[in-house]
């Protein structure tokens, strides 16, 4: 990808990430990518809503490797997924509660609003979800199994994300962690 290109779509995702899509103007992009006006024209003939659509899929590729490499760090998936979610807790802690993905703050912004972005955010869902799946096949889990448990598992990083930034505490994220931890296993116990 072209340098300019990434620049516009590292500071979008940045400002959707903080503010969500309605609050973020063109102007405000180019004057935080330091990009000219001209090259987000170049680069995104459709405007704010294509701009909007390429950050959220590189944004969902990105926490889609995230994941991978988290869970990578340890075999069992259970501990895998804890020390995953303790990492991003601190994260979130760190950026003093900005943090946190963009999708979830646009996919709630736009999802009857937009339906290129709806299905955006519906496919870097899926790259976040696949990279749990992926991990639980690893672990031995069934096939189908491993599908309904990684959107388990996404759903609850995502609601204990978003409380974690509302209550300014990484604890709602730790807590899911120790849960998630132990139904895990329970599981791995019964198979």
């Amino acid at each position: 990808m072209n340098q300019t290109k990434l620049e516009i779509i590292e500071n979008t995702s940045a400002l959707l990430e903080r503010q969500g899509y309605n609050a973020t103007g063109l102007n405000q992009i180019v004057a935080e990518s330091g990009a000219p006006k001209g090259s987000l024209y170049y680069y995104f003939p459709d405007g704010k809503e294509q701009i909007g659509a390429e950050t959220l899929l590189w944004s969902g590729e990105r926490m889609a490797e995230r994941i991978h490499t988290g869970l990578s760090q340890v075999e069992d998936f259970g501990e895998a997924v804890h020390l995953l979610a303790m990492s991003i807790a601190n994260a979130i802690e760190a950026s003093n509660f900005q943090a946190g993905g963009p999708l979830t703050t646009v996919a709630l912004e736009t999802a009857t609003s937009s339906e290129r972005l709806n299905l955006v955010c519906r496919e870097a869902y899926a790259l976040m979800q696949s990279a749990f799946e992926k991990k639980l096949v690893e672990n031995g889990f069934e096939e189908t199994l491993a599908v309904h448990l990684a959107g388990y598992v996404l759903a609850v990083f995502e609601g204990s994300i978003l409380l974690s930034r509302v209550q300014h505490s990484g604890n709602p994220l730790r807590q899911a962690a120790a849960h998630l931890k132990a139904y895990i296993k329970s599981l791995e116990v019964e198979e």
